[in-house]
């Protein structure tokens, strides 16, 4: 018998009482008994995402909210900013362009984060963009960017702030409101611990005058027809019924553990692995490691493709690869969502094995008992320190 353990960025671990409701009978979605766990969600959402902004569902992958938001921020012509430093960061630029956006890119190596300064160059240098777009972490290379003073950064200029915190939601900590963060797109099926299928945006004040102005074509995505359904506690179209009853009882159990605990657990799990790591001998491929994922270097001569392979074949265990130019020279480990502290035990267990399997000095065990350690001990003192002259949002 094999059983399978998911250690990857998404699709992550769903929790039993979340993954059961998704067998409960199909609700219609223009019923009262439907409306009270979309309202449920909207509310859960905005703690989770800490903002009180318009928060819109939509039935797509997560990349889908991410065109939602180029189709309603960006005409086409107009300048926008990228803040790009991997994969998914230049996936903006590729969305961008298909509206006929001019891009200015800024552009980090794979495994940096994204230089404040740059953007603040960046947007003085073109002080016609709309738009700044970045990720919260990057998925890809287990980044995450200084949100916080991109956000103060970019406030100060006529244009908008838009965030990718598809994988970084629920697990790395922020705080869209206090960090200016003016449209913020998310997914299901990570931090939030429900099965993939749904993109929500929270759209800020500051960015409504541009959905207003926005040329570009959109019908689906049009926030405007998604706002005008908010008050009668649906969607315009059919949404994923099951996904959103579902997600209610995810929130729920964020809820009970509390956000900031969520965050300082996350922090935890990140530490734990990242010691395990480097008692391995290897070496993590970032110096500004996220909480949700961490990305180690591939060893000397293996190839990171058939890691990620056997380990998923002869184990049961999948782990994830790089991507593009990284694409066998790094395997990434999650931490996020539905996961505790034997979850890291699991991953570094496999990795140490498949490495020992195939031929790289590895003493085993090592990673391992490095993680337990610290694992032992709680992780009350990776809590955030509270938001100076803000009151978070309950």
């Amino acid at each position: 018998m094999k059983k399978h353990y998911l250690i990857t960025p998404g699709p992550t671990p769903i929790p039993p009482e979340v993954s059961s409701k998704e067998g409960l009978p199909v609700l219609h979605h223009r019923t009262s008994e439907f409306g009270v766990y979309f309202v449920e969600v909207i509310e859960g959402l905005k703690y989770v995402f800490q903002t009180r902004n318009d928060l819109f569902l939509i039935t797509s992958s997560g990349t889908g909210g991410m065109e939602s938001a180029v189709a309603n921020l960006i005409s086409a012509g107009d300048t926008a900013i990228v803040a790009a430093s991997g994969a998914f960061g230049e996936r903006w630029g590729k969305i961008l362009a298909s509206y006929g956006a001019q891009v200015v890119w800024v552009r980090e190596p794979d495994g940096q984060a994204i230089v404040p300064s740059k953007i603040e160059e960046a947007l003085k240098k073109n002080p016609q963009a709309k738009a700044v777009f970045g990720q919260h972490t990057e998925t890809s290379t287990g980044v995450v960017n200084d949100v916080q003073k991109l956000g103060e950064i970019v406030s100060k200029t006529p244009a908008v702030f838009v965030l990718d915190a598809i994988s970084g939601l629920g697990g790395q900590e922020l705080r869209t409101d206090d960090w200016k963060a003016d449209v913020v797109v998310a997914g299901s099926q990570k931090g939030l611990m429900t099965a993939p299928g749904l993109a929500m945006v929270s759209v800020s004040r500051k960015a409504w005058p541009l959905v207003e102005a926005a040329k570009s074509p959109r019908f689906y995505f049009d926030y405007r027809t998604l706002r005008k359904s908010i008050p009668e506690k649906e969607t315009p179209y059919t949404p994923a019924v099951t996904l959103i009853v579902s997600m209610a009882e995810a929130l729920r159990q964020i809820k009970d553990e509390g956000i900031e605990n969520v965050w300082a657990r996350h922090a935890w799990l990140a530490h734990a692995t990242r010691e395990g790591v480097k008692a391995m001998g290897l070496t993590i491929f970032t110096q500004t490691p996220c909480n949700v994922l961490t990305s180690i270097n591939v060893p000397a001569g293996l190839d990171g493709k058939k890691i990620v392979k056997r380990t998923r074949e002869e184990y049961g265990v999948s782990i994830a690869g790089g991507q593009v130019q990284l694409e066998g020279k790094i395997v990434r480990l999650a931490h996020m969502g539905y996961m505790g502290r034997f979850d890291v035990i699991i991953g570094l267990s496999a990795l140490e094995m498949m490495l020992h399997d195939m031929g790289a000095k590895i003493e085993l065990g090592k990673g391992v008992a490095a993680a337990q350690r610290h694992l032992q001990n709680p992780p009350a003192a990776f809590a955030p320190a509270p938001a100076p002259g803000a009151a978070a949002i309950r």
